[in-house]
């Protein structure tokens, strides 16, 4: 096992695979000469040279077009997107061209494209920088979206993404770069796109999420362990397929749920686990669904602003001794 960056893991991931198969190669805004805006693919261009390791203008819609040519001709893309909030600009290409042409097609053709992208608030980048579109991109069927929270499974997940003839949708948080974390020390180490995980076992309160959040509620899973509330974590991973078995057998254990999330709480994530739940597994809970989500508002540029808009630990235990009927 090593122990590295989230940033180091995806790096990992994507040199080793594109030593394992020559069709895989890189393209984006700045990925070459200035190595990926988060200096994801520093040195690749040396390493690779300019076929696989190619700079494109600022136009997202002509990336992922050209990304979505390049899979169907018989390559491996993986094309990079400086925001999530530029992803907008491709919107036509990522899911009336790139997820849907597999199905219209009777499975003749097959789309292996993996864009990476970065999303997320909490880097003062503004209201039209900090956006979680996530579940705008989970809504596509055709579409597969993925969104590690550790970097173990940054890597594991992006090797899988690679090697999926589906396009994978590909999300990176702008906070978790820095974060580390023991990630195995092999090449073929993968990790299954679409299974949720159990990053933490406990018996009271079942809290979901993914991405960032899920440091956020690991962190508040230990504060309430301090209160002798032990509360089960499951990591979602995936948006598209998901994985609802571990939410399910969890709340069956617990009878509480809460779930958090960085999108906004209107139409998210939240609203969609909490519906599954209540639909099977309604006579399990004892207390209403809680969701933690970012406040509804464009997200501000001042850091202190920022800070109060975006889930916080308080806001998880809080929900938490909620559901638990904790009053102090």
């Amino acid at each position: 096992m090593a122990h590295i960056t989230y940033r180091e893991a995806i790096s990992q991931a994507l040199r080793e695979e594109m030593y394992r198969d020559e069709r895989v190669f890189i393209m984006g805004e700045e990925v070459g000469m200035w190595g990926g805006s988060y200096a994801v693919t520093r040195g690749f261009l040396a390493e690779f040279g300019e076929k696989r390791v190619r700079d494109t203008p600022i136009a997202e819609g002509v990336i992922i077009g050209a990304a979505t040519g390049a899979a169907l001709a018989g390559l491996r893309p993986v094309a990079e997107l400086m925001t999530i909030n530029f992803a907008l600009l491709a919107m036509d290409q990522i899911v009336n061209h790139a997820a849907k042409l597999h199905y219209m097609f009777n499975g003749q053709f097959t789309v292996p494209l993996v864009i990476r992208t970065v999303g997320g608030g909490g880097r003062q980048l503004g209201a039209t920088h900090s956006q979680t579109l996530d579940v705008i991109f989970a809504h596509f069927p055709g579409l597969k979206v993925v969104a590690p929270g550790t970097p173990a499974d940054a890597k594991g997940l992006l090797k899988s993404a690679i090697r999926d003839d589906d396009p994978v949708f590909f999300i990176e948080h702008a906070t978790l770069y820095s974060v580390r974390g023991e990630v195995p020390d092999d090449e073929d180490f993968l990790v299954p796109i679409g299974v949720s995980d159990v990053k933490r076992e406990g018996k009271d309160v079942t809290l979901v999420s993914y991405s960032k959040m899920l440091q956020v509620t690991l962190e508040a899973a230990s504060k309430l362990a301090e209160r002798g509330i032990e509360a089960q974590v499951i990591d979602l991973r995936s948006l598209r397929p998901l994985d609802m078995r571990p939410v399910l057998a969890s709340v069956k254990k617990t009878n509480r749920l809460v779930v958090i999330e960085e999108g906004w709480r209107s139409f998210g994530v939240g609203a969609e686990i909490a519906s599954r739940v209540a639909e099977v597994a309604f006579d399990d809970l004892d207390a209403p669904i809680r969701r933690v989500a970012q406040a509804e508002v464009p997200l501000p540029y001042n850091r202190r602003l920022e800070q109060m808009a975006l889930p916080q630990v308080d806001d998880v235990i809080r929900a938490a001794k909620d559901v638990l009927y904790i009053k102090d």
